[in-house]
């Protein structure tokens, strides 16, 4: 008895029509989706058109942390280390421009720095930061 015949197509060509007519009206409505949404421009993606936005953050400085502090403008990883060991040595900030008194930073720094620095609020003897 010899082999069964194995066609070399899995499928008949009936069915290859079908499949083939299928793809052509998918792709015929990609195209016209295509057209529909931008037309030939080819702006693909809506976020061009979208504003740049600014995120805007503020620090405890009487909490922060060297990661967070690092994250300030023109605070690098030393300075930001001299904020967190004066805290320490000398207590807390009673007041923004007390941060004055670590060395490096000064009046432009402190300008630089002022919109990025939560308020601080002084509540008897110990400086305590508003929440």
């Amino acid at each position: 008895m010899p082999p069964p015949y194995h066609p070399r197509w899995l499928l008949r060509r009936a069915d290859q029509t079908a499949v083939a007519g299928l793809a052509l009206v998918s792709l015929a409505a990609i195209g016209a989706w295509i057209l529909v949404q931008g037309g030939l421009s080819w702006r693909t993606i809506d976020a061009e058109r979208i504003e740049p936005q600014s995120v805007r953050f503020q620090v405890d400085i009487n909490r922060a942390e060297v990661p967070e502090l690092i994250q300030l403008p023109g605070i690098g990883e030393v300075l930001a280390a001299r904020i967190v060991e004066s805290r320490q040595k000398d207590g807390p900030f009673a007041d923004i421009a007390d941060l004055r008194r670590v060395r490096g930073i000064g009046p432009k720094s402190m300008e630089r720095l002022r919109p990025y620095l939560l308020p601080i609020e002084a509540k008897g003897n110990v400086a305590e930061t508003k929440q």
